[in-house]
């Protein structure tokens, strides 16, 4: 029962205190709320970049082009060769029968390969990686191997999406990191004031003997209670926002390629996130205003 009178009047402190500082307390607010939205965002582009990195590996794929010398026991040496690659996820052989034959099902390449005395395709090791940015790196392994004539993949493309997608993203955590150090200092300030308005009160409850906790708890919540309805917006241009966004470009970006992932779990996630780092920023700062301003 004690505990929960405790927290009971500490929670009626905090939000008198938001109040009786109103001005400052929505300038931590907005600021929180500034902070949030741009989690949100880099939240949202960093699920969205790792769905659509483990969908380019997934379609992705090295394709190593084989001598056509190389006898049954060369392809197993180099299928082993390859497999061991640390990179490497999936390894598919394709003789150049089975490549012939596949392309003859068109009616005009059938034709041309008929004229043909030999069979002039090359049997083929077809790769998947599990990690595309190591792809460059392990295409130049597998070119090195003996008996590889030449390896294809979409490099440039992968390359120039890989770069674009880390620049997004590292920029939207310099970003966010920035922020949310303002938003602390600014929450501490609030808190610093109230600290002094109340300086009287809280010298009296020292001299009774009150806890430093109890003297504490009211500035702790205080600082969660900002957090909090800073972080009502962000949440809701989430849910709203990104939603609208998926299904104003039809689940896709500028290509089939680029696939969003769907709103139905992903803006519940992120929502909880936020409200998280909204208490968690506002009882840092309000931890760090305590620690500083209230020597108890």
């Amino acid at each position: 029962m004690k505990i929960i009178r405790i927290l009971n009047i500490s929670f009626k402190d905090a939000f008198k205190s938001v109040f009786r500082n109103f001005s400052l307390s929505m300038a931590s607010v907005s600021c929180t709320a500034i902070t949030l939205i741009l989690v949100s965002l880099a939240l949202l582009v960093t699920y969205n970049v790792n769905s659509i990195t483990k969908d380019i590996e997934d379609v992705l794929t090295i394709v190593a082009f084989i001598d056509n010398k190389a006898t049954d026991a060369d392809v197993e040496s180099l299928k082993n060769e390859i497999d061991v690659l640390s990179n490497v996820e999936t390894n598919v052989y394709n003789s150049k029968d089975s490549i012939k034959e596949e392309l003859s099902k068109d009616e005009d390449l059938k034709q041309i390969l008929e004229t043909l005395d030999e069979n002039p395709v090359q049997s083929t090791f077809v790769i998947n990686v599990k990690d595309v940015r190591k792809i460059d790196e392990t295409a130049k392994k597998i070119k090195e191997i003996d008996k590889v004539v030449s390896v294809k993949y979409g490099e440039s493309l992968v390359n120039k999406l890989v770069s674009t997608f880390d620049v997004i993203r590292n920029a939207c955590i310099v970003a966010v990191g920035a922020l949310i150090l303002v938003t602390a200092f600014l929450i501490g300030n609030t808190i610093k004031i109230t600290i002094f308005s109340r300086r009287n009160e809280i010298g009296i409850m020292r001299l009774v003997g009150t806890s430093n906790m109890v003297i504490k708890l009211p500035f702790l919540i205080e600082g969660a209670v900002l957090g909090v309805i800073g972080s009502i917006i962000p949440i809701l241009l989430t849910i709203y926002g990104y939603s609208f966004l998926y299904d104003f470009v039809g689940g896709k970006l500028f290509t089939d390629l680029i696939v969003l992932v769907k709103p139905s779990v992903l803006i519940y996630k992120v929502s909880c996130v936020i409200i998280i780092v909204g208490v968690v920023v506002g009882m840092f700062g309000s931890l760090r205003a305590v620690r500083k301003y209230l020597k108890v």
